[in-house]
């Protein structure tokens, strides 16, 4: 079962995955299925950051200076994409301490 992802959720890139950027854009191969995935720029700002584990929070607060977006929109993008590579087995998702 996942863990379901929250603002104190700690979340980080999966080791079993090899990065290339592509201009703003990065590709992402998936050791585990050989399947590659495609980020835009913002999802590879987000990609950068997930290379050290981070709240979900602080993932937000990163993109919200970086970029000229609603919080509420931001938050929920970020949930969405977080969602999604979750799903694809490529970060892994842990409760913060004492939550």
């Amino acid at each position: 079962m996942d863990v379901p992802l929250y603002l104190h959720s700690i979340v980080k890139a999966t080791s079993e995955q090899v990065t290339c950027p592509l201009g703003d854009e990065s590709a992402i191969l998936n050791l585990r299925n050989s399947i590659y995935y495609g980020l835009n720029p913002v999802g590879a700002s987000v990609w950068k950051l997930l290379q050290t584990a981070r709240t979900v929070a602080e993932l937000r607060d990163a993109l919200l200076d970086e970029y000229d977006v609603e919080a509420e929109r931001c938050e929920q993008d970020l949930l969405i994409l977080l969602g999604r590579l979750r799903d694809e087995g490529l970060i892994v998702v842990q409760e913060a301490a004492g939550s």
